[in-house]
């Protein structure tokens, strides 16, 4: 199974988005004193991931 450009950016973006859930709700549920600091790095990975959608089709 060869990947194209785009399914590497599927894949790409899904990973990221999963990565940014998981910092914002890790710093939320468990570490709520640095709340901020993990929920402002998880809304960049999801920001990268929304990116590396958009760019689907593109390239």
């Amino acid at each position: 199974m060869a990947l194209n450009k785009n399914g590497i950016f599927g894949i790409a973006s899904f990973i990221l988005t999963v990565l940014g859930i998981a910092l914002v709700l890790l710093g939320v549920l468990k570490y709520t004193e640095y709340a901020i600091g993990f929920s402002v790095a998880g809304v960049g990975f999801i920001s990268i991931g929304w990116a590396f959608n958009a760019l689907k089709g593109r390239v």
